[in-house]
């Protein structure tokens, strides 16, 4: 199973036992160490990743974190994790203090085990940043997320390379923040700066708390529309491969979902295909919803092979490398067979 898939499969455990894992351990176990796993760590070999590891602080021994990963007999990650009820904002302070303990550290990350946040030393070597510079909540897990997590993979792992990504990411991150509080509570300087381009007026208290209305409501205006023209790029998108079907009925989900004779036909011609290579055809199902025909492995709606869109005059198989394939008749399933299979491989 490729690391996406790996990710989206604990992203589906974390939303499945979520209110059954009540404690720190329960984290680790259930969230935290099939994580590290997905990253290709060997989370039983102590020489890979060692539990409870003792970070000794000048005078003061015993202490220990979490778990240390170790590259070339070093340790380079530290973790310290929590229990996912926790907030970690009360937690930085002690992985500022194991950071230090050992130069060949470059990586700390604290996590619950849904909210991942990585530090490094940009700053000051060998201190640990106060501010992360990537932060993962895998509840509102985003495409971009997915990548900056597979530089961490440990066969491909390049540290100058994420080093050097982390301090763009680090500055990305802090324009953000300062744009969303400005965007938020303006300040005296970000409305001056506004204000002074649309009048000549000067810049007094009633003068700038005037325009930080104005600032607030026109960007509140400004993402708004933004969003919209986004969501109206989408969904035209979509109405082009589905231009069909019958428009926002069909999304309407009190509309009863047919399964049709010719879905059926693709989906056994699909697992036909898949018995060839000798797949356990009891691993193969599909469920069918108003936008499309989902072939799936192991019945999980996050491992589909692959989906089709069958319309009165076109017929489409989507794949989850985001392609689309034209077919003329079902027959022509037979010459998606390599990509079928790939995907099938690709979801084990």
């Amino acid at each position: 199973m490729d690391f996406e898939n790996q990710l989206n499969a604990i992203v589906e455990t974390i939303a499945e036992r979520k209110a059954l894992v009540n404690t720190e351990e329960a984290t680790k176990m259930t969230f935290i160490m099939p994580f590290l796993k997905a990253l290709g760590y060997d989370v039983f070999n102590p020489s890979v990743v060692v539990p409870e590891y003792t970070a000794d602080i000048g005078t003061k021994k015993g202490e220990k974190v979490d778990y240390a990963i170790f590259k070339d007999a070093k340790p380079f990650i530290l973790i310290e994790a929590k229990n996912h009820t926790e907030n970690l904002d009360n937690h930085n302070n002690q992985l500022v203090r194991y950071f230090n303990t050992n130069p060949s550290i470059k990586f700390a990350i604290l996590t619950n085990g849904v909210e991942y946040r990585f530090f490094t030393d940009l700053e000051q070597q060998n201190l640990m940043d106060k501010i992360p510079f990537l932060v993962i909540n895998l509840e509102k897990l985003k495409p971009r997320d997915i990548k900056d997590l597979k530089r961490f993979i440990c066969t491909d792992l390049n540290l100058d390379e994420i080093l050097s990504i982390a301090m763009e990411k680090k500055y990305y991150r802090n324009i953000q923040e300062i744009f969303k509080n400005e965007i938020e509570n303006p300040s005296d300087e970000f409305t001056s700066f506004f204000a002074k381009q649309m009048t000549e007026k000067r810049m007094t208290s009633a003068v700038l708390d005037e325009f930080k209305s104005h600032i607030k409501k026109s960007f509140k205006e400004l993402i708004n529309d933004l969003a919209y023209e986004k969501i109206t790029s989408i969904k035209n998108n979509l109405q082009g491969i589905n231009d069909d079907e019958e428009d926002e009925e069909s999304y309407n989900d009190e509309k009863e979902i047919i399964t049709t004779e010719e879905e059926l036909q693709g989906f056994y011609i699909v697992r036909s295909i898949l018995a060839g290579t000798g797949a356990n055809l009891q691993d193969i199902s599909y469920k069918d919803t108003l936008s499309y025909f989902a072939i799936l492995y192991q019945n999980r709606t996050t491992k589909w092979i692959c989906r089709l869109n069958f319309t009165k005059t076109k017929k489409w198989v989507n794949f989850p490398d985001d392609t689309y394939e034209q077919i003329e008749k079902l027959e022509d399933l037979y010459k998606l067979q390599d990509k079928i299979i790939k995907s099938y491989n690709d979801r084990k």
